[in-house]
């Protein structure tokens, strides 16, 4: 994983960790790697992995579970949520980068219909 110096680390991993879960590398129920295992694989702070957990835990993503770990969430509705919150996100900012650069919602469908069909 490469970091943008532009963006907070915890908040890089955040989106990272939140993505596996949306394309459910990270499964429901699934255990975690340790803060440290993921710290050591980022080749960052434990406290920034750290941080990136409790910020999961309190948006409902994982729970923690002591002496045991950290664990995928196992209410599919949290995870539904997630990836709608996170597909409106991505739709929003697009369409108004598009907007302001004065793209019709016309042109913007366009645009989207022939990416998504593969043209």
């Amino acid at each position: 994983m490469e970091f943008d110096n532009n963006v907070p680390v915890y908040i890089q991993i955040l989106s990272y960790l939140k993505e596996l879960v949306i394309k459910r590398q990270l499964k429901e129920g699934e255990k975690m790697p340790s803060v440290r295992e993921l710290a050591k694989d980022l080749k960052v702070n434990p406290n920034t992995v750290q941080r990136a957990y409790r910020e999961l835990e309190s948006e409902g993503i994982i729970v923690s579970k002591r002496g045991m770990g950290s664990f995928v969430t196992s209410d599919s509705n949290s995870i539904i949520n997630l990836r709608d919150e996170i597909a409106k996100d991505t739709v929003m900012n697009f369409a108004n980068r598009m907007i302001n650069m004065g793209f019709s919602k016309k042109e913007i469908m366009k645009i989207i219909d022939s990416y998504v069909e593969g043209e």
